[in-house]
């Protein structure tokens, strides 16, 4: 039947919230939602206020703006641009270039209902293996999106942020159509940001049983590029940008635009979705030389899941096969000054990838579920040389196969309360970033890994008195892990290390006290350690892996009042973070940043906030560079990132539904 408008409204291919969460309820290891709401009470700027409080995830901005470290169990551990290792989707259809990597730009926080994170191979269903899993952000449609939505948000350092949305139902059409700019001078020197986006959905539901829906969205993204300092260079002045950065002009402009369709059939017991997908993307990129990127990708799957019962219990078979390819047109040239000089290089690339799927989820007893799935994938990338130089011929032809399955059991422990273990492999080929533009291949291999992972969530409680949790251990070994090294201030070279581990503890949690006659406390939490290291390495043995600090932790204690109104404090923490594998260079120190929020309504439709971040101007260090060495640091010592310093938001949200 046809949904009824109204917040939680499901359609086919849009599932409702609560719909999301029984599902995440099925999964045998870290998965969760997140609720757009639970972070529009604050300033949505990128990843980092969308994502900073979902469990499991570690998500740092780089300059303040919105190309990130965002990493889940130490996938793409040094990679601070132009992500890698996890499978970013909208709607289940992929976001990611066919290479694998992915443009933070892309994604627009205030433009989704909600958001699923699936931590590893807890992604499987979605045809992911990546060591990280994926992450979905689930648009609204005419039927549960507002009517009429304007949002403004301002302040420190030259940030303003504006939302307008709308959309409605016509009889078995309905639509939802967003447009956003974000513009910032940025806390440092050349770290200003112009960013435009537009997205759209439409959908036709012909029929009770079928339903298609065309996504389309374009962006347009201009950022500076402030760059790395040394330590003496943030003593000195931590808003300052490093001299190459403004000799070069150093950019990452974007124009991005790509159109999608999913489509969904479903009976009594089964459900059919086809997708296809095509993007284009134009890339001037300014920084040790000039990049001028033209990429073309096009995409599709087709995916079955039966929900028919199996020897008289419960059981859920998905089963699924993709396919994508994308192009590349790279040129480069001499930078001066921020524009192309003569040319240096130009590659043709390719990349294919072919995927086939399984998982079974199956109800063993009432109160356990086990579940078994299997990846098969081949991605191949390709790149002509198109002008060799010295004659030296630089393109190559790469295939990589793996193979991924996985098992997991889930135990409904007591009612709200579940206990979970799988064991699985991951597989990861690398994006073309990592392996064009040296004198000859050197990632000949993909990085695969075996993962074991244990944990918990449920609730605890009664209605207005209630906690929530979720915990997750796990350990990861993996071979030929994909390792970003900083070769010059503007210059990152990808390896494939030998063996590594990776273990930690995921831990998120969230309570609220009995409601008394003047309000109620609220508090939430989001820690995670990390401990990532070499593993047996002949001349570093064991050492801890640089890029990530070894502990992470977010919290906020807050008083809601009757009337809805918040006042929370808040506070962010992280230990040192090495920058040498040979654990000799100075590492970035451990810092503790505190801040202010408070938010309400104002009448029915008009919500407001206002914040204080790092109330205490501290001066600190919130990502870093990866060296070889203490060698490599003393010819290369700009590895170090500041975070912004003191800063103030405040924003109101207009809706009418």
């Amino acid at each position: 039947m046809q949904a009824v408008r109204g917040r939680d409204a499901s359609t086919l291919t849009q599932p409702d919230l609560p719909t999301a969460r029984r599902r995440m309820a099925r999964v045998p290891g870290g998965a969760a939602v997140v609720d757009a709401e639970s972070y529009a009470q604050a300033r949505v700027s990128n990843l980092a206020d969308a994502l900073g409080w979902a469990t499991g995830v570690f998500v740092q901005p780089r300059f303040g703006a919105e190309e990130a470290r965002l990493s889940i169990r130490g996938s793409g551990l040094q990679r601070t641009f132009h992500g890698r290792g996890i499978k970013l989707m909208q709607d289940g259809v992929p976001l990611n270039l066919a290479d694998g990597s992915f443009d933070f730009q892309a994604v627009e926080p205030l433009s989704a209902r909600y958001v699923e994170v699936w931590r590893g191979a807890n992604a499987l269903q979605w045809g992911a293996t990546t060591l990280g899993g994926a992450i979905n952000f689930v648009s609204p449609n005419g039927y549960n999106g507002d009517r009429a939505r304007a949002r403004l948000e301002a302040g420190s350092w030259g940030y303003r942020r504006l939302h307008l949305s709308t959309g409605d139902v016509a009889g078995p059409i309905d639509y939802h159509l967003a447009v956003s700019q974000f513009t910032q001078d940025g806390y440092r020197d050349h770290a200003a940001q112009d960013t435009r986006r537009v997205s759209a959905n439409i959908g036709w539901q012909p029929a009770p049983r079928w339903e298609t829906r065309v996504y389309l969205g374009h962006v347009r993204s201009d950022s500076d590029l402030p760059g790395s300092l040394t330590l003496a260079q943030m003593a000195a002045d931590p808003r300052q940008a490093a001299p190459g950065n403004l000799s070069g002009d150093q950019q990452r402009d974007i124009e991005w635009t790509r159109i999608s369709n999913k489509t969904v059939w479903r009976g009594e017991h089964e459900q059919v979705e086809a997708f296809f997908y095509a993007s284009d993307k134009q890339l001037f990129h300014p920084i040790f030389q000039v990049l001028q990127t033209d990429s073309r990708d096009r995409g599709l799957e087709l995916r079955y899941t039966t929900e028919r019962p199996l020897a008289g219990r419960g059981n859920r078979f998905t089963v699924g096969a993709s396919a994508a390819r994308g192009t590349n047109a790279d040129d480069r040239f001499v930078n001066r000054g921020g524009q192309p000089g003569a040319r240096t290089n130009a590659f043709a690339q390719t990349a294919r990838n072919v995927e086939l799927y399984a998982e079974n989820e199956h109800r063993v007893q009432p109160d356990l579920g086990l579940v078994i799935g299997w990846q098969l994938a081949e991605s191949r990338r390709e790149s002509r040389d198109r002008y060799i130089v010295g004659g030296v011929d630089e393109g190559f032809d790469l295939t990589y196969r793996g193979s991924s399955p996985k098992l997991g059991l889930v135990w409904d422990a007591r009612r709200n309360m579940q206990v979970f273990a799988n064991v699985s492999r991951s597989f990861e080929p690398p994006s073309f970033s990592e392996i064009t533009g040296g004198t000859a291949p050197v990632l000949n291999h993909a990085q695969r890994g075996t993962t074991l992972e244990l944990g918990t969530r449920g609730k605890w409680g009664g209605p207005g008195h209630e906690a929530e949790w979720d915990v997750a251990a796990y350990e990861a070994h993996l071979r030929n892990e994909l390792l970003s090294v900083s070769a010059s201030p503007s210059v990152t070279t990808t390896i494939n290390a030998g063996r590594t581990v990776h273990r930690g503890l995921e831990a998120g949690a969230s309570g609220k006290a009995p409601t008394t006659s003047a309000g109620r406390l609220e508090w939430q939490l989001n820690a995670l350690w990390n401990d990532f290291r070499l593993d047996g390495d002949a001349t570093l043995g064991n050492r801890r892996l640089p890029g990530l600090p070894e502990g992470q932790v977010r919290a906020q204690l807050g008083w809601r009042s009757k009337g809805g109104t918040l006042l929370a404090v808040n506070m962010e923490a992280a230990t040192q973070t090495e920058v040498s594998f040979d654990g000799a260079a100075p590492p970035a120190a451990g810092y503790a940043i505190w801040g202010l929020k408070a938010a309400g309504q104002l009448t029915p439709q008009l919500a407001w906030f206002i914040e204080g971040r790092n109330l205490a101007d501290k001066t600190y260090v919130a990502t870093t560079g990866v060296v070889r060495s203490r060698q490599a640091w003393l010819s290369n010592g700009a590895q170090y990132m500041p975070g912004d310093g003191r800063s103030v938001y405040a924003g109101v949200d207009w809706r009418f539904n």
